[in-house]
């Protein structure tokens, strides 16, 4: 026992559950946020003590029920051991009924979404300052870095946008300045599983992450949803569904390395769906990636020894009324898949380009799937492209335009495209049955080149008529 400790006595173990329903200050319907930095106030308290008996800080559970809960102040965490849970992640869609006309609200079963709610409606979030406009601010310098911190089940809402958006309709912008989890500092350990994020400008920013899980939430109808800033290691976002809006990231991250990115569900509207910015030695594998524009993933800055392997591809137009005429921030030259760094294995991937010839950009161009726009030593191999020129409709209803878009394969001409192009700068890569020689354009004498077989006309036969080999 450290002799600044002495004093301190081991505290038992139910006293660190607490129910934010039930804890004396404040009221957690009018202000979960004010609640919440209360009963922090008495965990660190009663916890000051970080030598007693082998122990003395294990942290605390902070329980809310199912319910609505305003947060009027930020919830600031500073403290490890932390688990702050709910009882359902209450997703719905709130897009859909905000692009649904106000008369008919009365006739939709549900308004706004549900479980244990935290609704984010602070008045000090100044432009520019990314902390001030977070729910949850985790904020904490020195040694040991803050650890084991867990957000689990429950909704964080940001209630509507603010800014002009399209269809002239403030609640399709994906802007209000509003983020639901924002780490500051640098953390090892933390978890965001089973939770629900919507209409928030930024649902999940994290600076300077290690061994960090983001499993298994609902992350949608956010501005941007998973952003891994700073730098960080050994992290991992698995099996989540997660949508962006039209000018944010579905899953950024910078500076990573052993990054693992795997059996996602990210689907529209994004700017792309995984953009990974000078990361390194990750994976990327078994995601089912949808987006309405090029772009889907990107590896920048000289990411480098990245594995992207088993992924689907599908890049469509967007079906959804409300939405029509919203492009992204690439053309078709880009590519769906994008890289400039080296050593990078982009393999047994199956892309679907399913989009009408009339609205390729440039005009006249051929689309572009993967793009070795730098770098050296990356491996394209075995990637499937099923490329289709449609008609592409549209509806009113979110839900049916949008299921119809995906079942929809009859009425699709061919579509020519360049399943892998690699730009001059880029040299010494190795190119292997991912495009027939009409569909690969790259330097044979700088890269290594094996094209996937032709169906040639001459290997044709008529009904019933036997081939021969001689």
């Amino acid at each position: 026992m450290a002799p600044a400790d002495k004093e301190f006595l081991p505290m038992p173990p139910h006293s660190n559950r607490y129910d934010v329903t039930e804890w004396p200050f404040g009221d957690a319907a009018h202000d979960i946020g004010a609640v919440i930095n209360d009963i922090l106030r008495d965990v660190k308290e009663r916890q000051r003590g970080s030598d007693v008996e082998d122990g003395g800080r294990p942290g605390a559970v902070i329980q809310i029920p199912p319910g609505d809960y305003r947060l009027r102040t930020q919830v600031v965490i500073d403290v490890s051991f932390l688990r702050i849970e709910g009882a359902g992640h209450g997703f719905t869609s709130s897009s859909i009924r905000f692009n649904v006309p106000e008369a008919e609200w009365s006739g939709l079963h549900e308004l706004w979404p549900g479980g244990s709610r935290v609704m984010v409606d602070l008045d000090d979030v100044r432009p520019g300052d990314e902390a001030s406009g977070a729910a949850f601010l985790v904020a904490r310098t020195g040694s040991p870095r803050i650890s084991s911190v867990e957000f689990v089940g429950f909704c964080i809402d940001g209630l509507h946008f603010t800014a002009p958006g399209p269809d002239d309709n403030v609640e399709n912008s994906y802007v209000n300045g509003k983020t639901g989890i924002f780490v500051q500092d640098a953390n090892d350990s933390f978890r965001v599983n089973g939770m629900g994020f919507v209409y928030l400008e930024n649902a999940l920013t994290i600076y300077n992450a290690d061994a960090l899980s983001i499993h298994d939430n609902f992350i949608a109808e956010c501005g941007s949803c998973v952003e891994l800033r700073g730098w960080g290691q050994a992290s991992k976002i698995t099996d989540n569904l997660i949508g962006a809006g039209f000018a944010g990231h579905s899953i950024y991250a910078e500076n990573h390395g052993g990054l693992l990115i795997t059996a996602n569900n990210v689907f529209p509207r994004g700017a792309s769906s995984v953009s990974l910015h000078a990361v390194t030695r990750s994976s990327v594998t078994n995601n089912r990636l949808h987006s309405f524009y090029p772009g889907m993933i990107v590896l920048a800055a000289g990411s480098s020894e990245n594995l992207v392997a088993s992924n689907h591809f599908l890049r469509d137009h967007e079906p959804w009324t409300p939405f029509l005429g919203v492009e992204g921030r690439y053309d078709d030259a880009f590519g769906l898949a994008h890289v400039e760094g080296d050593g990078n294995s982009i393999m047994g991937n199956h892309f679907s380009e399913v989009v009408a010839a009339s609205r390729v950009r440039p005009v006249g161009a051929a689309p572009v799937i993967v793009r070795v726009a730098g770098g050296s030593g990356n491996r394209v191999s075995d990637n499937h492209v099923v490329a289709s020129d449609v008609d592409p409709g549209s509806q009113d209803s979110a839900f049916e335009a949008q299921v119809e878009a995906l079942l929809s394969t009859d009425k699709a001409r061919p579509l020519a495209v360049i399943a892998v192009r690699v730009d001059p700068a880029s040299s010494g890569n190795t190119i292997l049955d991912s495009g027939t020689e009409d569909e690969v354009d790259a330097d044979p004498e700088a890269n290594a080149i094996r094209f996937t077989p032709s169906v040639r006309p001459s290997h044709s036969t008529a009904a019933g008529q036997k081939m021969v080999r001689t």
